[in-house]
């Protein structure tokens, strides 16, 4: 264990080294890998703030049951039976064609058209309150319930009364997608950028790798350095790109912040849990070591 710990040590300090010998080119590259990695890291901050939002909503969908408009009084108020048979858990109310034509007459500029019409056209209906839907993700249901309540005889038409649920979680569906194919573009582009940081610095170290290969350097030896460069381009990198984003908060709050007043709302970005955080930075290493490895065995080969 103990050698195993010196190998690394040694291959760590060696990558410091070189490291130490072109800052400049080094933190050019930790800015170029950054600027790729804060557009999805950004977008990542945007949805996991957006997501417990959209859960936690507390969503009451409401159908609303319109009988035939020749449907007797007494069959019409007999039909909640068969309704609840359907929706088992939801609150349902019946509302009589009288009640309706009374509410719509009520509300401003109506009263007048209502008069004109005579009878009243409006059937005998049911509101059914579905409570136990409790996310938008479970709004798919939604359309379930009601294709079996269409399917009740005496039943003219349902109505959903919650749509926007669906589509706001159709809306994050589309921008978790988005973000996934953002991040595996610019997670290519990472590897493509230490990909050629480590050929030009095998390239530089050509001289030295083959004395090494001269002593009996094994391949594992000689490619460990480069390995742990890769990765600290990659870790770097992470941490630069989540502090700018950390930074661009407090300028989007303030701007969120207006709008949000406009709909009584206090709602605020904050940044990325800890855990979060550190699982971005343990993936920019690795895409740092990815791009390491494939670039240190190709060159290494054509040096063979």
């Amino acid at each position: 264990m103990s050698v195993w710990l010196r190998q690394h040590g040694f291959a760590l300090g060696s990558a410091l080294v070189h490291v130490r010998r072109a800052p400049g080119s080094f933190l050019f590259n930790i800015l170029v890998v950054a600027i790729a990695l804060a557009l999805p890291f950004a977008g990542l901050t945007v949805l996991d703030n957006v997501r417990p939002m959209s859960e936690q909503l507390s969503v009451d969908p409401e159908l609303s049951v319109f009988l035939k408009q020749d449907l007797p009084r007494e069959h019409a108020q007999g039909m909640a039976g068969s309704l609840r048979a359907v929706a088992k858990d939801a609150r349902i109310v019946f509302v009589p064609r009288e009640e309706a034509l009374g509410e719509l007459q009520n509300k401003n500029g109506l009263a007048g058209v209502i008069d004109t019409l005579g009878d009243n056209p409006l059937p005998d209906s049911y509101v059914l309150k579905l409570n136990a839907f409790q996310s938008a993700a479970q709004s798919a249901h939604v359309d379930e319930v009601a294709e079996q309540l269409r399917a009740i005889p005496g039943v003219e038409s349902v109505q959903v009364d919650s749509a926007w649920v669906k589509r706001l979680a159709a809306l994050l569906g589309v921008l978790r997608m988005g973000l996934l194919l953002l991040a595996a573009t610019l997670g290519t582009v990472v590897i493509a950028v230490v990909f050629n940081t480590i050929r030009l610095q095998v390239l530089t170290q050509r001289e030295e790798i083959l004395v090494l290969r001269l002593i009996g350097a094994t391949s594992t030896y000689i490619q460990r350095p480069f390995y742990y460069t890769g990765a600290l381009l990659g870790l770097c990198a992470g941490a630069v790109a989540l502090g700018g984003v950390a930074l661009s908060l407090r300028p989007l709050n303030t701007a969120i912040a207006e709008f949000a007043r406009l709909y009584a709302s206090e709602f605020q970005l904050a940044p990325l849990e800890p855990l979060a955080m550190a699982l971005l930075l343990a993936l920019s290493a690795g895409l740092g070591l990815v791009g390491a490895a494939l670039s240190v065995r190709r060159q290494l080969a054509r040096l063979s």
